[in-house]
């Protein structure tokens, strides 16, 4: 194994480009693919480019906000504190590696969003408590929890079809969690997925003459010297020094979070992820002052999101408006019986998903054409859409779109960690087309 990703880390260095070099090498191919595939001429084609490239933006800022609320909070000294206590528990680089990619596989499963930032701020924190871990290592194993999303908590497509009048209810009716996240194929999945990532995470540990260590000192924040006993006492400084302030609004971002909990159950969707990051960083950073440091601190990160999304959402308006999402799922569906029909809908979701990194965008456009093969082959809709959801997950393995905040986080390149996550996506095509398949 060491040599395996030795060759694969060289390979990833070599070749694999920026990621803002990524997308824009899917923008052309997608295009030419649209051209030759489909009806669309040129024109329409850049038509529905542009035509797309805003209809991410929404979603854009949620990310950015996600990723800087994060890190606002994880900067906060109680925070540090709660961070710093479970790094101390890693007593060697293998445990380091072990522990991180739990709580990452844990935190995605509860919520993607959270995981995700969790995940890799909890990997810095180790970075500067054990010594001779690999950091990239440390980076990816935080990444590789993101493979179990789609089948946890917070997984969008499941949630979706339990929700009373979702696009595709008239077609498959409202179909509850026991159907999809809790049936026992789903439960297989995400248990292997637990026990053999981290394992494997482990196992992929480099030589120590090749392991790329950081010196602890490079991950420590920027601070500002505030002077805070020294400045002249106004108005307008006793309220940047307020913790009242700080409480009050916490307070209130509090009383809102209760009422939706006990009106709307565990709804832990990405906009309360945030509402929770954002409360709890003022209040655990004091005063307004302290908090607005954090804040541009963290901001220095988010640049290469804030870019790269609208260039995916022009993407996915090629492919959905060109019609060349659905030739990729036909032509899986072409080649698939009632045994195999599942497996190759995982297969071909995970293909769309380079395209359509959005499990909610990526269902709307698979759902009709799945959902009539399914129902064909007298299969389920619940499986089918869950299998959706498991291509969805499973390629983002190696998709830097998704590995953008972790990479923003550590300050790190997307070949930095993609060697490693090639194995990932190896050893989770099995584990998924195995639960899928004889489950």
């Amino acid at each position: 194994m060491k040599t395996l990703t030795r060759f694969s880390n060289a390979l990833m260095e070599r070749y694999l480009p920026d990621p803002y070099i990524f997308v824009a090498i899917l923008t052309l191919l997608v295009f030419l693919l649209g051209v030759t595939l489909t009806d669309s001429t040129p024109l329409q084609m850049a038509t529905y480019w542009g035509d797309g490239f805003w209809g991410l933006l929404s979603f854009t800022m949620q990310m950015v906000v996600v990723l800087l609320a994060g890190h606002v909070l994880a900067s906060s000294p109680v925070f540090k504190k709660l961070l710093s206590s479970m790094a101390s528990t890693a007593k060697s680089p293998g445990s380091a590696i072990l522990l991180v990619s739990v709580v990452s596989l844990i935190g995605c499963w509860i919520n993607w969003g959270f995981g995700l930032v969790i995940g890799a701020l909890f990997a810095k924190e180790i970075a500067r408590k054990v010594k001779n871990v690999d950091y990239r290592l440390l980076i990816a194993s935080a990444y590789s929890g993101f493979i179990i999303w789609h089948g946890g908590l917070a997984g969008s497509i499941p949630l979706s079809i339990a929700t009373e009048g979702h696009p595709f209810a008239e077609k498959m009716g409202v179909i509850p969690t026991t159907e999809t996240l809790f049936t026992t194929y789903n439960l297989v999945i995400v248990i292997a997925l637990l026990i053999s990532v981290p394992l494997l995470n482990r196992w992929m540990m480099p030589s120590k003459e090749d392991t790329f260590s950081i010196d602890p000192s490079l991950l420590e924040e920027d601070t500002e010297d505030e002077n805070e006993q020294n400045e002249v006492k106004t108005p307008a400084s006793r309220l940047e020094n307020s913790y009242l302030l700080s409480v009050l609004i916490g307070l209130l971002g509090l009383v809102y979070l209760v009422q939706h909990f006990i009106t709307k159950g565990f709804d832990l969707n990405l906009n309360i992820v945030n509402l929770i990051f954002i409360t709890l960083g003022i209040v655990c950073h004091g005063t307004p002052k302290r908090f607005l440091v954090a804040v541009k601190n963290a901001a220095k990160t988010v640049g290469d999101i804030v870019i790269q999304f609208p260039f995916y959402a022009g993407i996915m308006g090629m492919m959905v408006a060109s019609g060349l999402a659905g030739v990729v799922s036909e032509a899986f569906i072409s080649i698939s019986n009632e045994h195999t029909f599942y497996l190759f809908t995982f297969y071909a979701a995970g293909i769309v998903n380079f395209f359509i990194p959005s499990g909610g965008g990526q269902w709307a456009v698979q759902a009709p054409i799945m959902l009539d093969a399914a129902a064909a082959l007298d299969l389920s809709y619940a499986k089918t859409a869950m299998a959706i959801a498991w291509g969805d997950a499973w390629t983002n393995m190696i998709q830097p779109f998704w590995a953008l905040p972790a990479l923003a986080i550590a300050g790190l390149r997307a070949k930095d960690i993609m060697g490693f996550c090639v194995f990932v996506l190896i050893l989770s095509g099995i584990v998924i087309s195995i639960g899928l398949y004889f489950f």
